[in-house]
């Protein structure tokens, strides 16, 4: 049996129907397995995965397991792992799995050097807290790994400090820039589960409410478009004056964080930066004000601002927890302030991750193939595999594109052609 540290091995055949439920909506991702069994790609190479442990993800690492690797995931966020599944990828699957949980910080970096305990060739992370580890404490690793990945927004930010810092250690493939997993997952995806982990979390009706959103990127717009669409009024915060005017053109209120604060009901921090709520935001938010985080790490508000503010703190419901201030407001966090559509709900739907899984296979298949010849910088995902991924996405779909003919495709190449 595969090394691990989970819940409850028993809860492995729950978590395969989970596993292959889950499948059964990620047909791109399935094709690429398939491949993967035939080619063989990854003989002899381990992978060390650090990624929210959901039907989805181990979806991916069989994917990698077909295709020869010998896999170990640990978790990226310790509400955002389904028990079930971990269990499952032990025993059903022959993948390492650390992950439990609501595990605690020092379990948490436990699973993460049990992962780089498994002396990787390839590392593919979500967050960069794993790639973090191994540049700063267990350097002795850095000389077994060809290539890395890396899927999340903050965690790419965090690896182009390294490599501007030149202390990047081996090339990394941001999947996270990959065009099918932006429009995917970060606009259709996040927008969709961030609302529905706070409805879950709270059951509150979003229509007639005012939601402030904090950053307007690519996530930032799926969650404003999707609480409006629920009847809520938005509210958008942003320092980048291209998105704030992209905002206010999309239909949006746009203002400082400090006027939001006094008019909120209910807010969500999507920027990837640390402290956007803070104490002097939680004096003036309204009684009964609801706090939830879509970033990726729970520093975008300042809870421990906010567990020093608090005269009693009490949980009504699993995944709120209500603050009440000396003037006897209350304020509720959801999820603990880290990932709400992980912590209070599912994730991503499949379907969604279908398309940023696909990518982080292909650019590992792609890393391994080209790996002597990268330097140590981050690389985007290459077009070519942006677009076989829509291509095949369109198939499972059932639809066709047209095609251009060569007499448009000779005048799109000249430049004497004019009216």
């Amino acid at each position: 049996m595969a090394g691990h540290d989970v819940k409850d091995l028993s809860l492995g055949q729950e978590g395969r129907g989970r596993i292959e439920w889950a499948d059964r909506d990620m047909p791109v991702l399935r094709a690429i397995r398939e491949r993967f069994g035939r080619e063989r790609p990854f003989e002899g190479i381990r992978i060390a995965a650090c990624m929210h442990v959901t039907s989805e993800t181990a979806n991916l690492m069989r994917a990698m397991v077909a295709g020869g690797a010998d896999v170990l995931l640990c978790a990226s966020n310790p509400l955002s792992t389904q028990d079930d599944v971990a269990a499952a990828l032990v025993t059903e699957y022959g993948v390492g799995a650390y992950a439990i949980r609501g595990e605690d910080h020092d379990t948490y970096y436990g699973h993460i050097h049990a992962a780089l305990d498994h002396r990787p060739s390839v590392v593919m992370d979500d967050g960069a807290d794993l790639l973090g580890v191994l540049h700063a404490d267990r350097r002795e690793g850095l000389f077994d790994v060809l290539v890395g990945t890396e899927g999340t927004t903050t965690g790419v930010m965090r690896l182009k400090a390294m490599e501007a810092d030149g202390v990047l250690a081996f090339p990394i493939i941001a999947v996270n820039e990959a065009q099918t997993k932006h429009l995917f997952e970060d606009r259709y995806g996040t927008g969709q589960s961030t609302i529905d982990g706070i409805v879950r979390a709270t059951n509150v009706l979003l229509a007639g409410r005012t939601v402030v959103v904090a950053g307007y990127g690519l996530s930032g717009r799926g969650i404003a478009d999707r609480a409006r669409g629920m009847g809520a009024h938005v509210i958008v915060l942003e320092v980048d004056p291209m998105r704030a005017l992209q905002a206010v053109m999309d239909g949006h209120r746009v203002m400082p964080v400090a006027d939001a604060a006094r008019r909120g009901d209910i807010f969500i921090t999507v920027t990837g930066d640390k402290h956007v709520l803070r104490g002097e935001h939680f004096e003036v938010m309204r009684d009964g004000a609801i706090i939830a985080n879509a970033g990726h790490f729970n520093v975008e508000v300042d809870v421990p601002a906010l567990e020093a503010m608090a005269v009693e703190r009490t949980m009504p419901r699993g995944e709120i927890e209500l603050f009440r201030l000396v003037d006897g407001r209350q304020i509720a966090l959801l999820a603990e302030g880290r990932l709400v559509n992980m912590g209070a709900a599912e994730g991503h739907p499949a379907s969604v991750m279908d398309m940023t899984f696909a990518n982080q296979a292909l650019s590992v298949e792609y890393a391994v193939r080209h790996g002597s010849g990268l330097e140590r910088r981050v690389y985007v995902v290459p077009d070519e595999i942006d677009t076989e991924i829509a291509r095949l996405k369109l198939r499972t779909l059932g639809l066709e594109i047209d095609q251009l003919t060569s007499e448009q495709e000779r005048y799109l190449a000249t430049w004497d052609e004019g009216t």
